[in-house]
């Protein structure tokens, strides 16, 4: 992998797209959930950095980064505007961790559980292929996402790293 590559941070509640060499990245994603879409062919791809669940269910509809059932949508479209043909698009997803010990037996505080529910509903909605996920867990995650090769790099603080 390129470590010398261009690296373009995507913080919370935000989403970017960019093309090879680039690296995408995301640092302490907990409860959020990082959602990557790639298409090989033309080495392009996404990152989605989603904190919630649903837009339907605040007021201020303002940021659609932040939601996973707006979010993932528009990250595609922006991507099948550089060229991407949605039947190759592949999907990615890191995070959905349970930060806080009361949440895990309430699936209403758990909000890292209900965020990967909710994007794996999307992404099925949209017919997007689901190749690989690190999800759950009790820790955070930074994740760097290598469009030239698809890869993406996890790193944890007890966990250590891993490349899916």
């Amino acid at each position: 992998m390129d470590y010398e590559a261009k690296e373009i941070h995507v913080g919370m509640a935000d989403l970017k797209i960019a093309k090879a060499p680039v690296v995408l990245s995301s640092l302490g994603i907990g409860s959020c959930v990082g959602v990557i879409l790639y298409y090989a062919r033309a080495k392009i791809g996404g990152l989605a950095h989603i904190m919630l669940p649903d837009i339907e269910a605040v007021k201020n509809k303002a940021n659609r980064g932040k939601f996973a059932n707006t979010a993932i949508p528009d990250l595609l479209e922006k991507l099948e505007e550089l060229g991407a043909d949605r039947r190759f698009v592949r999907a990615k997803i890191m995070g959905g961790a349970h930060m806080f010990g009361f949440a895990k037996t309430n699936k209403v505080f758990n909000i890292g559980a209900r965020n990967v529910e909710k994007v794996k509903e999307v992404l099925k909605s949209l017919k997007l292929k689901l190749v690989a996920e690190d999800t759950g867990g009790s820790y955070g995650r930074s994740l760097y996402f290598y469009l030239e090769t698809g890869e993406v790099r996890v790193r944890t603080l007890a966990h250590g790293e891993k490349i899916i």
